[in-house]
């Protein structure tokens, strides 16, 4: 992973939000790009807000990047985490007021006082207080002892401003309206936010004082240049070839014979399988990158080796580089042409790598790790 890159697209994306900042969200493993490195990178870039799905990440976080302001929580944590957050300096959100009270009682019992964001639920049907039929409630969070209610949040199901205008814009709304009631119990100005990265990208008038951006660090969703900001994938996948064998016409490559050669080629095994995350949907339809060239995957995907081929005459031998996503030779292969193939989004592909498949970093200010 380059974290040179990286850092560019930091700089690219705060450049562009005028007066909101950044909270990078860095959940799932950083969305398989490796939490730790990406938390460090980060925090030695001047990121200080950061978000998450649960408190063993924020843990993480805390440790690689313990000048972060801000480590959220995303998803509902539980009464028996609540001394790990008050050690680590972990803010969760409040997703019920059943939820807000069992976090209460156990800071209480804990000695401390639990910084939290309350979670409004303005449309996407998940996590949070339903607004705004439960607004009241939520601004009953704070008078709860051991709760110290400090910002507010939601989460746009759709964000399709040329399509469907009227999507976001409503949950926005709601999300306004219920500001005044929920400062006002707290007798303060919450932070604030509720844009992802699609929505920084798209509408910059939700802002707020935060923007929670997730895939676009990563270098996708945001490559189109008349856009607020652009980005560059930041993560490539390598194996090697393992062998290398020269087969006549009509030859029957992998399980079921699911793919015969037109011509007398060569064909490569290379070592990577769906038990590290190179899904079964790519047999006969992916490509790879051997030699600076496009070359197509054959047969089924087997659980630890795929097959392409390589053509006659390939010059290719066992050994030799293997690009399953990135650059080579003028020829790229991004997460998103997989995700096509399989007919799912770019974050299923690479959450999906294997935590087993070495991460190396390079392009960083310091050594890593």
């Amino acid at each position: 992973m380059d974290l040179g890159r990286l850092r560019g697209n930091v700089e690219s994306i705060r450049a562009s939000l005028g007066g909101a900042d950044l909270m990078a969200v860095i959940k799932s493993d950083a969305y398989g790009h490796g939490l730790e490195a990406v938390a460090a990178s980060m925090g030695r870039s001047g990121v200080r807000r950061f978000a998450v799905a649960y408190v063993a990440e924020a843990e993480v976080v805390r440790q690689a990047a313990p000048g972060a302001e801000l480590i959220l929580v995303l998803g509902a944590t539980w009464p028996a985490e609540v001394p790990r957050m008050l050690r680590g300096r972990i803010t969760p959100v409040v997703v019920s007021m059943e939820h807000g009270c069992a976090l209460s009682e156990a800071a209480v019992a804990a000695g401390g006082r639990l910084g939290v964001h309350v979670k409004l639920d303005t449309g996407m049907g998940r996590l949070g207080f339903v607004c705004p039929a439960e607004t009241a409630q939520a601004a009953e969070l704070a008078r709860l002892p051991g709760l110290d209610v400090q910002g507010v949040c939601t989460h746009f199901a759709m964000v399709e401003p040329e399509k469907k205008p009227t999507a976001a814009k409503g949950q926005a709304e709601k999300f306004r309206q219920a500001l005044p009631i929920l400062e006002a119990a707290a007798g303060r100005r919450l932070f604030r936010h509720m844009s992802s990265s699609r929505a920084a990208l798209l509408l910059p008038d939700c802002d707020q004082d935060s923007v929670r951006v997730g895939i676009s660090l990563y270098g996708y969703g945001a490559s189109e240049r008349n856009r607020r900001f652009t980005t560059a994938p930041v993560l490539s996948w390598k194996s090697r070839v393992m062998q290398v064998k020269t087969v006549p016409a009509g030859f029957a490559v992998g399980y079921y014979g699911s793919y015969r050669t037109a011509e007398a080629t060569d064909l490569a095994t290379i070592s990577c399988g769906y038990t590290d995350g190179y899904q079964r949907h790519l047999g006969n339809k992916g490509h790879v990158l051997i030699g600076g060239k496009r070359r197509p995957v054959v047969g089924r995907v087997s659980m630890n080796w795929i097959s392409a081929d390589l053509g006659p005459r390939s010059g290719v031998k066992a050994g030799d580089e293997v690009v399953l996503i990135g650059e080579q030779g003028g020829e790229q292969i991004w997460a998103d042409e997989l995700a096509k193939h399989c007919g799912t989004i770019a974050y299923e592909i690479l959450t999906g790598i294997s935590r087993q498949i070495e991460r190396r970093y390079i392009g960083g200010q310091e050594p890593w790790p």
